[in-house]
Parts: structure tokens; C-alpha cells; sequence
């Protein structure tokens, strides 16, 4: 009931330009960009404060840069509570945003109340967690926890067979090499040994301590826990983190997609009543000032640019169409590479083949060139120049069909100079 009442006042806002004046500037790339650079040089600060001497001699510096930081917080704190009041506090992230606020006021208050030093300690170790305001601004990984928070089930369920099979293990080392209290004294140690061989670092190591005191299933049970624990448990968690990776790449890009269509199709919507306008004014004018309205249109065309956008309906200027385009576009260029890696390999094949020839037909072709470029000298001494006698000579040496080619060439330069002479 209360509910009911608080969104039915806040639906009479007598400030509804001003709220929308503050919701355009908090949904603007500006302000996106202001709070992202203001989150990475807040925990470029804190990782200098680490550092005692840059600390002491930029003490006044850290201290304004402090207040600078808080502030900017409480801004965008105040400025979404006030755009959306109720909903504000029903989005996970805000509720974040709040956290981190909250825990930024904390060494302030420790402060105040001049509280003991291991407090203040305490509070300052938790200001790292400023960084995660960067979730908010970042839409790609809100997407992946998003889909891990849905895949949740699976990654519990691989986190318990782990868990089962580390237990199992944990109880039958400390059975078998319980002597050894370095590493298998109790429990704990040999879940913290198990779950280092886990992850392969330093198992040879531990093997060898179970070797020098002569454990004689040492071998054994460190190949079979390695096998179960690294090379299947594992290397199931990881694919099916990689599954969820994807599955969440792929939604991200799916709403990408949707909003750049929302957006364009806002954009046309805009041009279009712009148009409209343009062309009520011009009915306008027609009826008032009695103009020609196709006049008045041919002025029009006159003031456009090539930068003026333009809605176009047809089919081809579509984004499905353009994007199809493109990809048969690359589909040809594939095509004719193929193509070219064919019609190489023909050629370097014909030339294998010609090189294989028996020397007989070697001989003929000799001939038949002979007799070509015999013909060719005398037809060339009676009708032909200087120039077309040098070329006749070089191309003594060519295949038979290269000199048929020169021939032609010269009965068609030949007839060329008949036609143009008087």
C-alpha cells in the first residue's frame, strides 16, 4: 500500500524538467566517461598510498583527492536517487553503488570518533573495493555475471564432485601417509597438500618426500588424484566456463544489435519529421505566397548537401541487404584465390608435362619453326620494315604458336597502313 502511494505521488512531479534535464545528463557518454575516469584514477591513488614515500610527500594531494573522489560519489548518488527514487533501489548494481559509498564514509566516521587504530586499519583495507563501481559503466561484464548467475547450478555442481572427490582423497592420504606429519599430519594440511597437487605446483616435490620415506602407494595415488583432480575436474570447470563465456559474448552482441536498430530507427523517425516539417512549410508557403511549389522544391535541392541524411525505404539500403552484400563479397574474393591456386597449379602441371616431351616432337617443332620463320623473312624483305624484321629475328626462338601470333600481328599492321595511306 505504501508502495502504491509513493510511486502515485511520485507520478505528479511538479519538476519533470528538471528531472529529465538530470536523467539526460546521468544516460550521457560524457558522464559515463567522467565516472569511469574518475574510478581509475581513485584506484591509481590507492595503489600509490601503498607506497610510504610517496604517501608522506604527497600527503595534501591524497587528502584533496580523497574528498574529490567521495564527493563525486555522493553526486551520482543523490542524482540517480533523485531521478528515479523508487526503482533506484530495485536495480542489484545501485544497491552496490550504495555498499561502496557507504564503506568510503566509514575511515571518515572511524575518525571522528577517534576510535582505536586497528579499526582504522580495518576501514582503510576495505576501500578497495571502490573499483567495483566500475560494473555499473561496464556493460560487458555485467552481461558475464549475469549469465553466470543463470549457469549457477552447473558451476555448484562442479564445484561439489570437486569437493566430493578432494574429501574422499583427503581421508585416504591421511590414512596412508599419516607418518609424514610435514604434510599429511591432519586434516587440514593434507586438504591444503591435495589441493596443491591439484593445481600441479610443487607435486614433484611432495612425491618426493613420500619416496624417502619409503611410502610404497605414494606413486600411485599421486598419479591417480592428478588424473581425477587436475586433468578431468578441472579441465571440466574451465569448458564449462568457457561455454557460459560464450553463451554470454553472443548475448551481449544480440543486445548491441537490438539497441543499434532501436537507434537508428529512432534516428529515422526524427529525420523523417523533419522532413515533414520542411515539406508542410513549403505546402505553406505555396498557398500563402503563391509560389510554384515545384519551384519552391528546386530551391530546396539547392540548399542540400552531401552530408544531409536521407531516409531511403528500398531493400538494398537496408542493413540485412548491405551486410549479406559484404559477406558475398568475401565469399568471391575466396572464390577467385581458389581459382588463381587452380589455374597456377594447371600451368606448373602443362609445364612438367612439356618438359617431359620425347625428344622426336622437340625436333618436328625445331622444323616447323624453320620453315615459319623462313616463310616469314621472305614475306618480310618484300613488304616489311627494319623494325618488323629485328622482331621476326627475336622471335626465332619462340614456340611455334608464338611466331603463328607474330604473323598475324604483321598481316594486321600490314593492312592497317594499307587503310590509312591515300
Amino acid at each position: 500500500m505504501v508502495n502504491i502511494i509513493l510511486i502515485h505521488l511520485f507520478d505528479r512531479r511538479k519538476d519533470e524538467q528538471c528531472q529529465a534535464f538530470v536523467k539526460k545528463i546521468i544516460m550521457s557518454r560524457l558522464f559515463q566517461i567522467i565516472m569511469i575516469s574518475t574510478i581509475s584514477m581513485n584506484a591509481l591513488f590507492m595503489a600509490l598510498g601503498t607506497s610510504y614515500k610517496i604517501r608522506y610527500r604527497l600527503f595534501q594531494l591524497f587528502e584533496i583527492s580523497e574528498v574529490v573522489f567521495v564527493s563525486i560519489y555522493t553526486s551520482e548518488f543523490l542524482m540517480k536517487v533523485y531521478v528515479d527514487p523508487i526503482n533506484y533501489w530495485k536495480d542489484g548494481y545501485n544497491l552496490l553503488d550504495v555498499v561502496v559509498l557507504t564503506i568510503a564514509f566509514i575511515p571518515h566516521v572511524v575518525l571522528e570518533f577517534k576510535s582505536k587504530h586497528l579499526y582504522l586499519k580495518i576501514a582503510n583495507s576495505l576501500q578497495s573495493v571502490r573499483i567495483l563501481k566500475i560494473l555499473t559503466y561496464s556493460r560487458g561484464i555485467r552481461t558475464l555475471i549475469s549469465t553466470l548467475g543463470e549457469r549457477v547450478y552447473e558451476v555448484a555442481s562442479v564445484f561439489t564432485l570437486f569437493f566430493i572427490v578432494m574429501y574422499t582423497f583427503t581421508l585416504l592420504g591421511f590414512c596412508l601417509f599419516k607418518g609424514d606429519t610435514q604434510n599429511w599430519g591432519n586434516l587440514a594440511t593434507v586438504f591444503f597438500t591435495l589441493f596443491s597437487m591439484a593445481t600441479v605446483d610443487g607435486w614433484t616435490n611432495l612425491q618426493e618426500q613420500l619416496e624417502e620415506q619409503n611410502f610404497i602407494a605414494g606413486r600411485v595415488f599421486t598419479i591417480i588424484f592428478i588424473l581425477f583432480a587436475s586433468f578431468i575436474l578441472l579441465n571440466m570447470f574451465v569448458g564449462v566456463m568457457i561455454m557460459h563465456t560464450e553463451d554470454s559474448i553472443k548475448k551481449f552482441e544480440e543486445e548491441l544489435t537490438v539497441e543499434r536498430h532501436m537507434t537508428l530507427r529512432e534516428e529515422r523517425q526524427v529525420i523523417q519529421r523533419q522532413q515533414q516539417k520542411k515539406v508542410n512549410k513549403l505546402m505553406q508557403t505555396e498557398k500563402t505566397a503563391g509560389q510554384s511549389f515545384r519551384k519552391m522544391v528546386e530551391n530546396f535541392k539547392k540548399t542540400l548537401q552531401h552530408s544531409d541524411t536521407m531516409v531511403l525505404d528500398n531493400f538494398d539500403t537496408s542493413l540485412p541487404f548491405i551486410e549479406i552484400y559484404f559477406c558475398t563479397l568475401d565469399n568471391q574474393d575466396v572464390t577467385l584465390n581458389k581459382l588463381q591456386e587452380l589455374y597456377y597449379d594447371i600451368a606448373h602441371v602443362l609445364d612438367l608435362m612439356f618438359e617431359d616431351l620425347p625428344q622426336e616432337k622437340f625436333k618436328s617443332t625445331e622444323k616447323i619453326n624453320e620453315i615459319s620463320m623462313g616463310h616469314t623473312e621472305a614475306w618480310l624483305q618484300t613488304t616489311g620494315s627494319a623494325a618488323q624484321q629485328e622482331q621476326a629475328q627475336q622471335a626465332s626462338h619462340q614456340p611455334v604458336l608464338l611466331v603463328r601470333g607474330s604473323l598475324v600481328a604483321q598481316e594486321l599492321w600490314h593492312l592497317e597502313a594499307m587503310w590509312k595511306a591515300p
